[in-house]
C-alpha cells in the first residue's frame, strides 16, 4: 500500500510539474496566418515567415533548441540569446528573458521577431529561411 501512495504522489507532482511550465501551444497554419495577421505583418510575408516557424519550431511556443556553439533558441520564433535575449534575467537587443517566449502570449515574441526582422531580415534565421527559400511556401488561400 505504501509504494502505491508513493507512486500516486510523484505521478500527481509529474503532472503538476508539467503544468506548470506555462502554457505552450501548437499553431495549425491557419491559426498562425491570423495571429499574424492580427499582429500587422505584412500579408505579402505571412507565407514565408509561417514557412519559417514551421521549419524552426513546428508552429510550437514552448520550443528550445540547444545548439552547439552553446547559444539557445526559444519560442515559435526560435529566438536566440546570442544576441536577442538573455537567460534567468531581461536583456539582449529586446531586452526581454528568454523563457518568457516560452509561453502562448505571441506579444512579446512577436515584438522581438519584428526588431530583429527590422535589423537583420530574414538572415536572423539562416537555415530555416534558405529551406524557405528553396521549397514552395505554404498555400495559405483556404485560410
Amino acid at each position: 500500500m505504501a509504494k502505491q501512495s508513493k507512486l500516486v504522489i510523484l505521478l500527481a507532482v509529474l503532472a503538476f510539474v508539467q503544468g506548470s511550465r506555462g502554457h505552450a501551444r501548437t499553431f495549425t497554419r491557419c491559426q498562425l496566418s491570423r495571429e499574424l495577421l492580427r499582429y500587422n505583418f505584412p500579408r505579402s510575408l505571412i507565407p514565408t515567415w509561417v514557412c519559417l516557424i514551421e521549419h524552426a519550431s513546428g508552429r510550437t511556443t514552448d520550443k528550445v533548441t540547444n545548439h552547439n556553439n552553446s547559444y539557445t533558441s526559444y519560442g515559435l520564433f526560435q529566438i536566440n540569446n546570442k544576441e536577442w535575449c538573455k537567460k534567468g534575467r531581461k536583456g539582449g537587443h529586446c531586452s526581454m528573458k528568454c523563457e518568457d517566449l516560452l509561453n502562448e502570449d505571441l506579444a512579446d515574441d512577436v515584438r522581438c521577431a519584428k526588431r530583429i526582422y527590422d535589423r537583420v531580415g530574414f538572415k536572423a534565421w539562416p537555415s530555416s529561411y534558405a529551406y524557405c527559400k528553396e521549397k514552395s511556401l505554404p498555400d495559405l488561400s483556404r485560410c
